[in-house]
């Protein structure tokens, strides 16, 4: 019943560890690379040192700060002889208008809008690189990055069950700024399951991406994006920002898919925007909301 991560570091150690990064609960098995002797986060880049499973680096925090340490790792008994990999494909239906099923729990996508530093890691490499997490940071695409800021706050009343998260977004090319992909994006949150991204661009105009959220089932929604635009701007540019929307969106579907969700996540200063999040979006639970039973440690059952 247990999940783990099996990977084997540049020296040639074999380590197994516990797949849920401590920090928000991703997979390291879904999308994780092997970064020296440690295995790295695909979600925030976190490294944890495969020998003793310590946090050794977090490539947004402060310089200065001492990373937290992780959970031990499960400690290797004996040589590896064999290493089984499993990879699980998730059907997806696919339409113009960007539907997708994931089976999330039904904060995390509106929680994606005030985790900003996972902006600057999972959604910095370039589009072309899709959104396969074993991909995405081939040395191939690397001529190309994305550069997002970024801020959240919740609205004050009478609009306190809405947020707003603003966004500045570059990119450069070998290193050089190109600023005609300069854009600047506001998304208004409205309630649990609505969002409006409104983008404005110098010379491309403006338009809303409309995200719904709607629960199927317990651990399953389906989202849908459906944009619109000024009608004197020819119909390939919407399509090419609706497609590189969901590029960026599946690699938060990969992430969504495979994690575990921590009540208690180890955060450093810079995640404080995770916490005020959590506050403002509890008033979307009632005291009968419906709560999947607590995952117990070992494997007892």
């Amino acid at each position: 019943g247990e999940q783990l991560a099996v990977f084997r570091t540049q020296d040639g150690q074999a380590y197994v560890v516990d797949a849920y990064c401590p920090h928000l609960g991703a997979n390291l098995a879904a999308g994780g690379r092997v970064v020296g002797n440690c295995i790295e986060c695909p979600f925030h880049g976190w490294q944890f040192c495969g020998e003793d499973g310590k946090c050794t680096r977090i490539p947004y925090a402060e310089k200065g700060d001492h990373p937290p340490k992780s959970r031990e790792s499960i400690r290797r008994t004996g040589s590896a002889l064999c290493i089984l990999i499993t990879s699980y494909f998730i059907k997806e239906k696919r339409s113009f208008s960007g539907q997708r099923q994931i089976v999330p729990q039904r904060q995390e996508i509106p929680e994606n809008g005030a985790d900003v530093a996972h902006l600057s890691f999972l959604h910095e490499p370039a589009i072309l690189g899709g959104s396969d997490l074993r991909y995405t940071r081939a040395k191939l695409w690397g001529f190309m990055k994305h550069i997002w800021k970024a801020e959240w706050r919740p609205e004050p009343e009478p609009n306190e069950h809405c947020s707003r998260l603003l966004v500045q977004h570059t990119a450069t090319v070998f290193g050089k700024r190109v600023s005609w992909m300069d854009l600047t994006v506001s998304a208004r949150q409205v309630g649990p399951g609505l969002v409006f991204l409104i983008f404005e661009h110098a010379f491309l105009g403006h338009g809303i991406i409309l995200q719904t959220v709607t629960p199927l089932e317990p651990l399953l929604q389906n989202v849908v994006h459906k944009i619109y635009y000024q009608k004197n701007i020819p119909a390939i540019i919407p399509k090419f920002i609706l497609r590189a929307e969901c590029i960026q969106f599946e690699r938060d579907i990969t992430i969504w898919n495979n994690k575990q969700y921590l009540p208690k996540p180890l955060l450093v200063r810079e995640d404080a925007g995770i916490q005020k999040h959590r506050r403002w979006f509890s008033q979307f639970y009632s005291e009968k909301s419906r709560r999947l039973p607590a995952q117990k440690e070992g494997l007892d059952w």
